[in-house]
């Protein structure tokens, strides 16, 4: 009978020890949307020539066309950058024949911020009418993206709070105060949909972006054991 004794006793002082958490993490999300009021537009001109010199030539004179239109819509020079530039030779190849330059194609690509989109199809209809023939893309943003962030964030810290909360219910124990806060997310929302149609000027769909933030929060639980 002793040594059954001794031996239960000893199980019970092997067995592991079961501890408790005391605290909780989670991550609470926050998205905040808004109308843009900013766009940028990626255009430029492409243009040939038989030479290198006249493709570059024919080139300058429809872009600097359509710089001028840009400026007189009411774009800061600060707002139009050139962010391409390329000349290449035009090659082919008849049968039985080696390959030559059959003339040669210039691009000059530009970045645009619109800062005003009110007019924006008026003004994407009078750059391809003074000579952009190539458009790349458009999004949309906002000028100050500040207070959308910022709302963004405590929409996640509420998120964060109420989910801690329905754990801490669900667990049956007391949440305690903050230890800790991490910040994560602030990725933008989908870029809108641009639309181009036979009309009078071309319609353009600004729709909405959006900020969204991301925090994770590590709450005491004072009455763990």
């Amino acid at each position: 009978m002793n040594t059954l004794k001794a031996m239960l006793l000893g199980t019970l002082l092997a067995a592991p020890t079961l501890a408790v958490a005391d605290h909780i993490t989670v991550t609470g999300e926050g998205q905040v949307a808004a109308a843009p009021d900013m766009a940028t537009l990626m255009l430029g001109v492409t243009a040939q020539g038989a030479t290198a010199t006249e493709a570059m030539q024919a080139n300058a004179t429809q872009l600097t066309a359509v710089m001028d239109r840009l400026k007189a819509a009411g774009i800061a020079d600060a707002d139009i950058q050139t962010t391409g530039l390329q000349l290449n030779p035009n090659w082919t190849q008849a049968e039985n024949q080696a390959r030559r330059i059959d003339g040669y194609t210039a691009d000059n690509m530009l970045t645009v911020r619109l800062r005003k989109i009110d007019g924006l199809g008026e003004v994407l209809d009078t750059v391809v009418a003074d000579g952009a023939n190539t458009l790349n893309g458009i999004s949309f943003d906002l000028a100050d993206p500040k207070p959308l962030m910022d709302e963004a964030r405590k929409r996640a810290v509420e998120d964060a709070k109420d989910r801690a909360r329905q754990l801490a219910e669900a667990a049956g124990v007391q949440l305690g105060g903050i230890e800790s806060i991490i910040e994560g997310g602030g990725a933008q929302g989908p870029v809108p949909m641009f639309r181009m149609e036979a009309s009078a000027a071309t319609p353009v769909a600004g729709g909405e972006v959006t900020r969204s933030a991301q925090v994770t929060i590590t709450f005491d639980i004072p009455d763990a054991t």
